[in-house]
């Protein structure tokens, strides 16, 4: 059992490493919530920090396996990585006990995507007779036209949008700025969705772009409510979420040409090696058309 001493030491660092996680780092609460849980949970088998070998890692990561998925597992990892690398570049440990352990191999699972079907048939659902339906319908045009994380779609005010050169500004994550083109529908839904909220008396036309009932700013939570709702009454099969339409973004400019560096930066991907999983998706298609219209296929 790890002493008094010990026990506000380790608190103290993780504390401590939870704010270089926010100042540094620019994780989000969730990120940073989820790290400190998986930490807590490998330090309790673990023990303090000064006295983890590389030994002591594998074994837990062996009691993971079949417990937690590899891609939970791997998360695990990177959260124990981060701490280790923190307290060594901060002169709390001198070595770093992580640097002989190897990520497990994860299987990275192909993203889902609606077809074009599928996409006219949710937009068609929100109704346009009242504002709450006018917001929804901005929502999901913005997010297939944009490809936005859900997070950033909440985020955006009514200053970040440039209707007249159809783009927005977004902060992505580790608070990374870009700038990404806003088509002519989505636009046009916005607009709708201003109006309204404004002849009803409601906030609209500065500060956040997409409110509650009550006024407030959306939460993620709700816009994934309300996916769910119109993915459910549009009859399609997918389980699309939020996050799907970002993939069908990102599908269909790649099946329609457009090259794959270009969907990174829209995407606000750090790595070329995250938007190539769209490249399976893709070569999935032309299979099956191959499949299908091939006489020796």
């Amino acid at each position: 059992m790890p002493t008094r001493t010990a026990a506000a030491a380790e608190k103290a660092a993780l504390e401590q490493y939870a704010a270089h996680l926010r100042a540094e780092r620019h994780a989000s609460p969730h990120t940073i919530r989820a790290y400190l849980s998986d930490l807590r949970q490998f330090l309790t088998v673990a023990g303090p920090p000064a006295a983890v070998r590389a030994d002591a890692i594998r074994h837990w990561l062996r009691t993971l396996d079949g417990v937690a998925d590899r891609s939970s597992i791997a998360r695990k990892l990177a959260a124990v990585r981060g701490f280790f690398r923190f307290l060594r570049e901060t002169h709390r440990l001198t070595t770093d006990p992580t640097l002989g352990v190897s990520t497990p191999k994860t299987r990275r699972k192909l993203p889902v995507h609606l077809t074009l079907d599928d996409v006219d048939r949710l937009l068609a659902v929100p109704r346009l007779d009242d504002v709450l339906g006018l917001r929804d319908r901005a929502i999901l045009e913005l997010l297939y036209s944009s490809g936005l994380r859900v997070s950033e779609l909440v985020g955006l005010d009514w200053a970040h949008l440039d209707a007249e050169t159809g783009c927005a500004r977004v902060l992505g994550k580790g608070r990374k700025e870009r700038v990404v083109p806003v088509g002519r529908p989505a636009l046009r839904a916005l607009a709708l969705y201003r109006d309204a909220a404004i002849a009803a008396g409601l906030l609209a036309g500065s500060g956040a772009i997409f409110r509650n009932a009550r006024g407030g700013r959306l939460t993620t939570r709700s816009v994934a409510r309300l996916m769910e709702r119109y993915v459910l009454a549009s009859g399609t099969t997918a389980k699309a979420t939020p996050h799907a339409l970002r993939h069908t973004f990102a599908t269909h400019l790649l099946g329609a040409g457009a090259d794959l560096r270009a969907i990174q930066e829209l995407l606000g991907h750090a790595s070329l090696s995250t938007t190539q999983r769209y490249t399976h998706v893709d070569l999935r298609r032309l299979m099956e058309a191959y499949d299908r219209a091939h006489p020796r296929a």
